[in-house]
């Protein structure tokens, strides 16, 4: 079988192992470097001062967006390329959504760390200058990560996951392979801490629980990508920069407050919805290269 004949067949196999691939080799000269396992004796470049940036964002981009892209140009070509773009720049939701994910999710995220040890004794009203510096780092990372991960992993890989096993099941799994692709950079600088085996658990639970909320809100809103792309901004943003601002005596590296916070709100909104996170079979119809899958959403719901 030719590769172009088994990525036609199987496209969510070719999509995860290509992101896990392509991505992984990207952050071999990170993993390798002085900022990793220390084997080679360089540096990479700093940016914003730190080199995580440049560390991270070649296998970042080029694996699940670059993924995304081709999986989706051999299986649908380009009325599928088409169909992708249209969702990457579906902007208009009710501004209700921005209000939540600008707001609320970090909310949500303060919420949590407030039974953290250590937490309530060491809060304290941020500076107002705050505000500036987590408004540009949202920026960033609106660009730089967002933008690299969430074409990849909810608007190719989330809608079939769904089709196939259901929206609870499909962002469980999900959950699983978003976390397992981010294993290399645990031996990195990125990590901010030393890791344990403690440390990569809350990593996959945070990933899965961030996941429920990100479905439910991904399908409430017509699958649109650019507030998919915000609120995983935001969550970086607020998990790091307002966890350390509102409470300096809290470590964002390995705190449990953000996944306190969003476990209890993806819990309420798995009870609410029954499982089915605003998921709705008939509302988004099946790719062409979905066949075999589309009897899977029956029951569904």
């Amino acid at each position: 079988m030719s590769l172009r004949r088994f990525v036609q067949s199987c496209p969510m196999m070719s999509f995860f192992a290509m992101a896990y691939i392509v991505s992984w080799l990207g952050w071999t000269p990170y993993v390798l470097s002085r900022d990793g396992l220390g084997v080679l004796d360089f540096q990479l470049p700093q940016v914003l001062g730190d080199s995580q940036l440049v560390g991270i964002m070649p296998g970042a981009y080029l694996g699940p967006l670059a993924s995304a892209f081709i999986v989706t140009a051999v299986t649908e070509g380009v009325e599928g390329l088409h169909q992708w773009r249209r969702r990457l720049f579906r902007w208009r939701v009710g501004w209700r959504w921005y209000v939540l994910v600008i707001v609320g999710i970090p909310a949500v995220i303060l919420l949590g760390t407030l039974p953290v040890p250590g937490a309530l004794a060491s809060f304290q009203i941020p500076a107002a200058e705050l505000l500036l510096s987590y408004a540009l780092l949202l920026l960033i990372q609106f660009f730089t990560t967002g933008v690299a991960e969430e074409p990849g992993w909810r608007d190719f890989a989330l809608p079939r996951l769904q089709r196939r096993y259901g929206p609870l099941i499909g962002t469980f799994l999900l959950g699983l392979v978003w976390a397992g692709w981010h294993l290399p950079l645990f031996l990195t600088s990125w990590a901010g801490t030393e890791v344990d085996l403690l440390i990569l658990g809350q990593f996959v639970l945070l990933a899965v629980i961030l996941s429920i909320v990100i479905t439910w809100v991904f399908n409430r809103t017509g699958q649109g990508l650019p507030l998919i792309i915000l609120l995983h901004a935001t969550f970086n943003n607020a998990g790091d920069v307002a966890v350390r601002a509102f409470f300096p005596g809290v470590a964002p590296a390995g705190s449990w407050g953000p996944a306190i916070g969003l476990g209890a709100f993806a819990l309420v909104l798995t009870v609410a919805t029954r499982g089915r996170l605003g998921f709705e079979p008939g509302r988004f119809p099946p790719n062409s290269t979905d066949g075999p899958h589309q009897s899977d959403t029956a029951h569904v719901g």
